[in-house]
């Protein structure tokens, strides 16, 4: 059976540095959204003619775009402040829940896995269609296995 890619669910933590989590879901205007590993490989080819593959680790990194503004909506409160006050280095930070909503559901939460980010703003303003604030997320690798409960958009680990 195929999957329908709305199953696959992507909820980012909109809230500031130290305020308690506010996850958004990824996806309203988004067309795609599709993690890149960008995979780091190493080949060599020895004497004999055989060839060695080391994959070492990955950079993964996701483009979110468009990324239409919505008064109100913390993505949005985040993103402008990123804008206003030129934030850097761990004022950019944020995690990402990607959630199986296919998988077999056990008391209203769903099998999720927590990654940090770090949010790269790459252009603001747009079109005639509205204020766009597009941004490319950075994931760092650090991941934590759990659940997610999608109505009160909480993570819990384990």
């Amino acid at each position: 059976m195929k999957i329908e890619r709305k199953y696959l669910a992507h909820f980012i933590n909109a809230a500031q540095s130290g305020q308690e989590a506010d996850y958004e879901r990824l996806g309203k205007d988004l067309e795609e959204y599709s993690p890149e590993l960008s995979a780091q490989v190493d080949t060599k080819k020895n004497i004999l003619g055989e060839t060695s593959v080391l994959i070492s680790g990955y950079e993964k990194t996701a483009a979110v775009e468009p990324y239409y503004a919505v008064a109100g909506s913390a993505l949005f409160e985040r993103l402008q402040k990123i804008i206003d006050e030129n934030q850097v280095l761990d004022q950019l930070k944020a995690d990402v829940v990607e959630v199986k909503l296919w998988e077999q559901e056990a008391e209203g939460k769903f099998p999720a896995i927590r990654e940090e980010v770090y949010i790269e703003v790459t252009s603001y303003g747009g079109d005639t269609t509205g204020y766009q604030i597009p941004f490319t997320l950075h994931y760092t690798g650090n991941k934590v296995c759990g659940s997610f409960d999608v109505k009160q958009r909480t993570f819990s680990q384990g």
